[in-house]
């Protein structure tokens, strides 16, 4: 049961992220496209399709990966109990952002708007200086030693070859 409604928090918070990220990205695409000089062709419209499909699918497991080692939700405010370090937080410390780069970026695409697939660029910087200046500061509080041990162990961005113990 409590699986259940962490899940059912989980899927509202993630819905909310997708609204918000989405409309600042129409907002840009508004605001600046055709101020960039230089349009995307057709054919990206499929390539961003695959690529938003992706970034879905490796977003979705980071999620399901919270709700049930993790027994919380991705959310900041509410985020899990437990410290995870399976599922895709094996290969990167930060999947989640990944996958949610790689969606904006492919609904950048999809959209055919060089103001998207640039507004990835600063939303990326964001998500670093996020974590930098409150997630990690906050998981080294919350979950000590082990948390020391996975960031020797694991890279913040870019994947390992071999996943971590």
């Amino acid at each position: 049961m409590k699986t259940l409604f962490n899940a059912i928090r989980a899927a509202i918070f993630s819905a909310g992220f997708i609204f918000l990220w989405g409309w600042a990205a129409l907002g840009v695409r508004r605001r600046y496209e055709g101020t960039l000089g230089f349009a995307l062709a057709g054919w990206t419209r499929f390539l961003g399709i695959a690529v938003m499909a992706v970034g879905g699918i490796l977003a979705f497991t980071c999620v399901a990966t919270f709700v049930t080692r993790g027994e919380g939700t991705p959310a900041p405010f509410d985020p899990p109990r437990k410290f995870v370090a399976a599922g895709p937080y094996r290969f990167v410390r930060n999947p989640m952002y990944i996958g949610g780069f790689i969606v904006l970026f492919g609904f950048g695409l999809y959209e055919q708007s060089p103001a998207i697939v640039v507004f990835t660029l600063p939303w990326l910087l964001l998500a670093h200086l996020f974590v930098i200046l409150y997630e990690e500061p906050h998981l080294r509080a919350t979950f000590g030693a082990a948390y020391e041990e996975y960031c020797r162990s694991v890279c913040r961005w870019l994947p390992l070859r071999s996943p971590s113990r």
